[in-house]
């Protein structure tokens, strides 16, 4: 699938660092470090702009080995970018450590994944299907 996309980072565009990656890493373009201080949270710009077929979303999620190694993550994880979203690429980037975590610029914070997803119509009932399952959630398979 090819995607448009608008580099206006001081970084080369985000690619997959392996043959079966599923995302491609973003990287802050920011002019200055930002220190984010235990629970703190910014809005990190990316540079990018990018133009997705109709039919799919980016879903931009935590990177594993920053979220491990230093505690930090993304506020609302997975974010999604419509296909209709044509403004900058920005991640809300949150520490979740007791440590200050400096973001520098070009750092690669977050991932991007294509999805391919689809629109529903509601139908109406007053009943629907039974299943083994039913109405068990929230742990009722275990401890």
């Amino acid at each position: 699938m090819k995607v448009k996309v608008i580099n206006k980072s001081r970084h080369a565009l985000p690619e997959y660092e392996t043959a079966q990656s599923a995302g491609l890493d973003l990287r802050a373009n920011i002019d200055e470090p930002i220190v984010l201080g235990s629970l703190e949270r910014a809005l990190i710009p990316t540079g990018l702009f990018i133009e997705l077929p109709v039919g799919y979303e980016a879903q931009i999620r935590p990177r594993s080995g920053l979220a491990i190694k230093y505690g930090i993550s993304l506020v609302n994880s997975p974010g999604t970018i419509d296909s209709d979203y044509r403004g900058e690429i920005k991640v809300i980037v949150i520490n979740l450590s007791k440590e200050p975590f400096t973001i520098t610029d070009g750092e690669r914070i977050c991932q991007m994944v294509i999805s391919r997803h689809e629109r529903i119509e509601w139908e109406k009932t007053n009943e629907l299907e039974q299943t083994i399952r039913g109405a068990g959630g929230f742990g009722h398979t275990g401890i």
